[in-house]
């Protein structure tokens, strides 16, 4: 192995900076865009616009640059999944597949084949030695999604903007003149060229079914498709008039039917996850955790109750909105990395442990 790196460019500023950052470090810096789609819409990851300003930024920069065609396993890896996962009633999270099975694993391979003893991204991650750290620019901090990513791939791997701020990575490049300082940021799905909902009408099909009022038992409405929905929505639910506000709590596909109620029956105070991936070894855990359930979600205090080969279940100190079959729990100890999972269930629903309620507000 050498000083050499693979680095992953996207022709935005981020990965443009840390290319300049490692050049400056020493590094013998070899730019790969891995494509992904061969779509030329504006959001697409890796279309032609894209390719070329990061082309242009590796001359600008002094390294090699390569475009790898990855189209086949990003749609086994991250497409067809999250088909998949929509069709089950779950919520995926594409882009926490994504690093781990596509772009680090494509990047790997890449260095594997030149020598080179390192990868590199342009994410929002600090690495201290062997370890793992919320970004600082806490707006951009991409932790939540690097989770899955195995500890022996995250030692060969260095993130150079872990430590900085986006204007400080925004003034950088517009020191060194660098083509894309002022590129906006990529914000939606990059596989999706419009709504989420209307992609998953597309490939999936719709079904209209009823929306059920879990506490009344009355059905109250009509939606397309319970594999549209997902638990904590309350917007574009199909309800027949009403002044109260309710959010999804279960989406039932077996009997395409929604399951509705107050922001109580949301509320949750434990989960069982599945696909657990300990970055930092179990042993090493504090006795209490946060855990984060969606992105840019306020992480909650928890308690871990048991582990398995591949499971974990943890009970929270406060409930927690809106725990969601499919995303993601992501574990730390303050802001370290420690790991996470794929939500299973959620557990303890705070409606239900009322007296007064009907149990099936569990179902």
């Amino acid at each position: 192995m050498s000083d050499r790196v693979v680095l992953g460019m996207s022709g935005g500023v981020d990965s443009s900076v840390a290319a300049l950052l490692l050049k400056d470090a020493g590094f013998d810096v070899v730019g790969v865009m891995l494509k992904l789609e061969s779509g030329e819409a504006e959001n697409s990851c890796c279309n032609t616009a894209a390719q070329a300003r990061a082309a242009r930024v590796a001359g600008q920069v002094g390294i090699p640059f390569v475009v790898v065609d990855a189209q086949e396993v990003f749609r086994r890896q991250v497409i067809e999944p999250y088909l998949e996962a929509h069709a089950r009633g779950q919520t995926p999270n594409p882009c926490v597949r994504c690093n781990p099975f596509v772009k680090l694993s494509g990047l790997l391979q890449v260095a594997d084949r030149i020598g080179a003893a390192y990868i590199a991204t342009g994410h929002y991650l600090e690495r201290r030695e062997t370890r793992f750290f919320r970004g600082r620019d806490r707006r951009k901090d991409q932790s939540y999604f690097l989770w899955a990513i195995e500890r022996r791939v995250l030692e060969r791997t260095l993130f150079p903007l872990g430590s900085m701020l986006k204007a400080e990575i925004r003034a950088m490049a517009e020191a060194h003149g660098l083509v894309v300082a002022g590129t906006p940021e990529s914000q939606n799905l990059c596989f999706v060229q419009q709504s989420p909902k209307n992609f998953l009408l597309q490939r999936l099909g719709g079904s209209p079914g009823p929306v059920v009022d879990l506490v009344s038992g009355e059905v109250i409405g009509q939606h397309q498709g319970a594999h549209l929905y997902t638990v904590g929505q309350k917007r574009g639910l199909g309800l027949f008039q009403s002044h109260r506000v309710r959010y999804v709590v279960r989406v039932d596909i077996e009997r395409n039917t929604l399951y509705v109620g107050p922001r109580e029956a949301a509320m949750w105070l434990g989960l069982e996850g599945v696909a657990l991936n300990a970055i930092q070894p179990l042993e090493s855990w504090p006795e209490e955790i946060l855990v984060q359930i969606r992105y840019q979600a306020r992480p909650v205090a928890a308690r871990v109750v048991n582990v398995s080969e591949n499971g974990i279940t943890l009970a929270f100190r406060e409930p927690a909105f809106a725990v969601t079959p499919g995303q993601s729990a992501v574990f730390y100890s303050g802001d370290e990395l420690l790991g996470g999972a794929i939500i299973k269930k959620a557990r303890e629903n705070l409606l239900a442990l009322r007296q007064d309620v009907p149990r099936t507000v569990e179902a």
